[in-house]
């Protein structure tokens, strides 16, 4: 990524940061001497503390962390004279014990080490870069909904537990368990005994009210609902569940409310942004993973140097381990989940829409790939190409990488012949 190492800085400072309370060092540029302190997180401590700094020493002053986002950088990159080196807690903390045998640890310490790898190493760093405010509020928005997802995964298998300890039926009736349509049918009927209650004129106005139009299943299902038995008559077992089951469907209400607001937001904000049309093009981007696509490329077409270092900067590309005759590879641990996560979903969606795709896929697991593994190849493949499209700002079109592939005697196209591109 692009580095900042020929700046010079009038003063280096090493923050070890904390909920209530970060610990700093600070070093002047003309100066060998070093300053412990403590900055309390409060907006006016901080705010007191760089003002402070820039009264002292001007700028620009470089600042080490180990965060590259949350609420002491966004505190601090208010201010144009600071600017920030990320650095991975990993690399401070193995820095320590290289030097530090017995593991012993405190956060001043840590502040000086911070400082120690900024003056030593800044050219290893990167100095955090912000990217526009519409671009950082969509990166936000992609990875909360991805959040709300997870939540929204968990309060249904939670649900369909408690529904199984006294009323499974309705997951034979229901194969979709997160849709509005399972919510209203609980809250209306939270047990067998006050489904079989209702009349079949009520129960069909029920589904037709929710665009169930197939007259088969609704009648399939009310004949299910008439003919089935009680899993238990315990009330000691029932009223828990059926009152648990109530406050999940609450939940998961809300929570699929809140994933249709995001959405809306970030549909409206994604395509104000210049690249939309880029991944937008995409095959099986679609409404959802093309603005994951956007913010995992970011707008900053210098931020990486090559696909390569996307490729393992996203944990897709594999790492090569070697320790005298043996050799190794494995997958990358340390790495953004989400944004790994967004290029494995997108590649697995690309499968059923791109030619090339689907046989590079089959190509993978007829050699033994699992399935992950066989999707990890794929992105890392469509990371190359994709790249190459954002860097050239060219939109995607398949038909002439099939043509590119039939030039270069690609065995993908091998049993196939392609069509001539038209004029």
């Amino acid at each position: 990524m692009k580095l900042a190492t020929e700046q010079a800085f009038m003063a280096l400072v090493g923050l070890d940061w904390s909920d209530k309370k970060h610990d700093f060092c600070l070093q002047g540029a003309n100066s060998q001497q070093r300053e412990l302190g403590v900055v309390a997180h409060r907006p006016e401590a901080i705010d007191q503390w760089a003002r402070a700094l820039y009264q002292r020493f001007g700028g620009p002053i470089a600042v080490c962390l180990e965060m590259a986002k949350g609420p002491l950088v966004h505190a601090l990159q208010r201010y144009e004279f600071l600017v920030l080196f990320a650095v991975n807690p990993a690399t401070l903390a193995k820095y320590r014990e290289a030097f530090v045998p017995s593991r012993a640890k405190d956060d001043p310490t840590d502040a000086e080490i911070a400082l120690e790898l900024l003056i030593r190493h800044r050219d290893k760093l990167q100095a955090l870069k912000p990217q526009s405010a519409p671009m950082r509020a969509l990166t936000t928005l992609v990875e909360q909904r991805r959040h709300l997802v997870g939540d929204k995964t968990r309060i249904t298998n939670r649900l369909c537990s408690t529904l199984k300890e006294y009323f499974p039926q309705t997951l034979e009736w229901f194969e979709d368990r997160d849709t509005v349509l399972f919510c209203d049918f609980l809250q209306r009927w939270p047990s067998l005994k006050h489904v079989q209650r209702a009349r079949q004129t009520t129960l069909r106005s029920f589904f037709w009210a929710h665009n169930m139009r197939r007259s088969a299943l609704i009648e399939e299902r009310i004949r299910a609902i008439r003919c089935a038995s009680a899993l238990t008559d315990d009330v000691a077992v029932i009223g828990p569940h059926q009152l648990l089951v109530q406050a999940l469907v609450s939940q998961l209400r809300v929570t699929l409310q809140a994933i249709e607001a995001f959405d809306t937001e970030i549909t409206e904000l994604a395509k104000r942004l210049p690249d939309y049309a880029l991944f937008s093009a995409l095959p099986g981007a679609a409404a959802i993973l093309a603005p994951r696509l956007l913010v995992a490329f970011g707008e900053d077409r210098e931020r990486y140097a090559s696909a390569a270092q996307l490729q393992q900067y996203a944990g897709v590309a594999p790492v090569l381990e070697r320790s005298g005759n043996k050799c190794w590879v494995h997958w990358r641990m340390a790495c953004p989940t989400f944004l790994r996560q967004t290029f494995v979903e997108w590649a697995g969606s690309t499968i059923p829409r791109s030619f090339w795709a689907s046989a590079y896929y089959q190509r993978q697991r007829d050699k033994g790939c699992s399935h992950q593994a066989a999707l990890r190849a794929l992105a890392y493949k469509w990371i190359r190409i994709v790249y190459r499209c954002w860097q050239t700002r060219t939109p995607y079109d398949e038909s002439a990488y099939l043509h590119a592939l039939k030039r270069r005697g690609s065995p993908l196209l091998a049993p196939v012949s392609v069509a001539p591109r038209p004029a």
